[in-house]
């Protein structure tokens, strides 16, 4: 299979072109030429020298991940760690595919699905509006305390050794949860509005402490990147099923 068909089916499979408008992230294949073969598919959280020098150790033709090279504020030069990511790339042709906001709100295979397995959740529903797509997911669970809730996340997320952080300005008892991975505070009013009891995300900001205080929200902040390694895997998941060899690079960053 070369770049040109994988980097199709995820692009369809994941509506790449739907968020065109409303993400900063240049989504689709980033680095490659479009006939390079691809046998072996690599997946990480972010395109980094460290992920993209373990990909190119393990032998992979492709590095799909989820924070890419190129945003919507452009590159204007290719020096200093942009060089060094790129280099590699190119000079052992290599390819890069990368998908974001696409990534955290697919319902099957999005970071905020992968979470909401984690908690069991059930009822589940499109959270975390932007441009008029989703980029999280709602869904409800037995009762549980904010404690008890931070301990079945703790289990089963990579957060780099760091305590998952917890703004218990919520019912006591939490059954209506909504997800937005990484860095989504910012729909804390969409939560209250909805009736939601907890928001998961990644990581905050310190305005929110205020906002989820006086919204009667609780937040749990249960950190970026470990948030955000299960869509990368879902897509691993299908390149398997279309007979490609796979590796995740975990590379937490604890944050």
């Amino acid at each position: 299979m070369n770049c040109a068909e994988i980097s199709d089916r995820f692009d369809k499979r994941l509506r790449i072109a739907d968020y065109a408008d409303i993400d900063a992230s240049a989504n689709g294949l980033q680095v490659g030429s479009t006939d390079h073969q691809v046998e072996h598919v690599a997946v990480a959280v972010d395109a980094a020298v460290e992920t993209i020098e373990a990909a190119r150790e393990v032998g992979a033709d492709l590095l799909v991940v989820h924070h890419g090279l190129f945003w919507g504020d452009g590159m204007t030069s290719v020096t200093g760690e942009a060089y060094r990511r790129l280099a590699p790339l190119i000079d052992d042709d290599h390819a890069l595919y990368a998908a974001h906001l696409p990534l955290d709100g697919h319902q099957d295979l999005g970071n905020a699905a992968g979470v909401a397995d984690v908690l069991d959740l059930s009822n589940r529903a499109p959270f975390g509006e932007v441009g008029g797509e989703y980029i999280g997911q709602r869904g409800r669970m037995p009762a549980m305390t904010v404690d008890e809730l931070t301990e079945r996340l703790a289990a089963e997320l990579d957060t780099g050794g760091q305590q998952i952080q917890t703004l218990d300005f919520g019912p006591e008892e939490i059954s209506d949860v909504a997800i937005v991975t990484g860095s989504g505070t910012d729909w804390i009013e969409e939560a209250a509005e909805k009736g939601v009891d907890a928001l998961v995300t990644g990581e905050g900001k310190q305005a929110v402490y205020h906002r989820a205080k006086e919204l009667g929200v609780t937040v749990v902040l249960a950190g970026h990147y470990a948030t955000e390694t299960f869509g990368v895997r879902a897509l691993a998941g299908l390149a398997e099923d279309w007979g490609l060899e796979t590796t995740f690079i975990d590379h937490p960053t604890g944050l």
